[in-house]
């Protein structure tokens, strides 16, 4: 690696153009629930801050997570203590939106707890988001209100979605939200509509996008799916990846820097049989 990560900025926030994902630390496999269960099992905290040494290390600092279990916030607290470089954490919560006095009793409790982890900018997650986009109006309903109530915790608000159709209305609504993660894949994973299409709308944005299962959950080898993403994507936008050991991690940075930088990347390839008659004889 020849150097700390690209950066890009979230309103006055800079930020690490690489978002580490959390999903195959805190069991969201999109595989199968035995995977999910396997994942959970075997996650600790001091996995977890193997892995985040690496990438603090390498300059990758910005985290994406919902409200996190302990585990997770004492793997943070760990590989901080040992690097002296700080994570800075994009939360991704659940609001009620159910609208009246109690639900916003709640949601300022959830979002109180949030700007507890100091975390610095806020995404409700697209099971939030999603059910209050209304494509015939096209308006996200009510999201100025939880924008609002985000910024009075002391948060910079953006928006989690599936839905291609949520940043669009968000800017031509001029909603106060500073960014939007936006599933981008080459396979069109979980993608509502052609890649072709979500690229275009991307490009359009008036926000930074952060690209979330750029390898569709592991559907993609790394090579072909971070291609994709960092060359398709604009110098401003995010992609956010998951690991689940230090040795992916390593492998994740080098070969986006490797991609962005225009060079063959410094890898390991996978050692198998088949390989043996297109190896190069010493």
């Amino acid at each position: 690696m020849t150097h700390a990560f690209p950066r890009t900025k979230i309103e006055n926030l800079s930020v690490s153009r690489m978002v580490i994902g959390t999903n195959w630390w805190l069991g969201y496999s999109h595989t199968s629930q035995a995977r999910d269960d396997e994942i959970r099992r075997t996650t600790t905290a001091e996995r977890i801050a193997d892995s985040l040494e690496v990438f603090l290390k390498a300059g990758v600092d910005t985290l994406m997570a919902p409200l996190a279990p302990e585990v997770l916030t004492r793997g943070i607290d760990i590989a901080q203590q040992r690097t002296g470089r700080k994570v800075i954490y994009l939360v991704t919560p659940t609001l009620n939106v159910g609208g009246g006095a109690k639900a916003d009793d709640e949601n300022r409790r959830t979002l109180d707890q949030c700007a507890a982890l100091g975390c610095p900018v806020c995404l409700p997650h697209m099971n939030t988001t999603d059910v209050l986009v209304d494509p015939r109006a096209r308006t996200i309903r009510d999201m100025a209100g939880y924008a609002a109530m985000i910024r009075a915790a002391g948060m910079v608000p953006g928006l989690s979605t599936h839905m291609p159709e949520t940043p669009v209305y968000a800017d031509e609504t001029g909603l106060d939200v500073a960014t939007y993660i936006q599933i981008y894949n080459a396979l069109g994973f979980l993608m509502h509509i052609e890649v072709d299409w979500v690229h275009r709308m991307i490009w359009k944005c008036r926000r930074p996008v952060i690209a979330i299962k750029p390898l569709a959950a592991g559907r993609l080898l790394p090579l072909v799916g971070l291609a994709f993403a960092w060359s398709t994507l604009r110098d401003q936008d995010m992609v956010c990846v998951g690991t689940s050991s230090p040795d992916e991690a390593r492998e994740t940075v080098e070969l986006s820097l490797s991609i962005l930088e225009r060079r063959p990347p410094e890898v390991a390839l996978q050692r198998t049989r088949s390989k043996a008659t297109v190896e190069k004889r010493q």
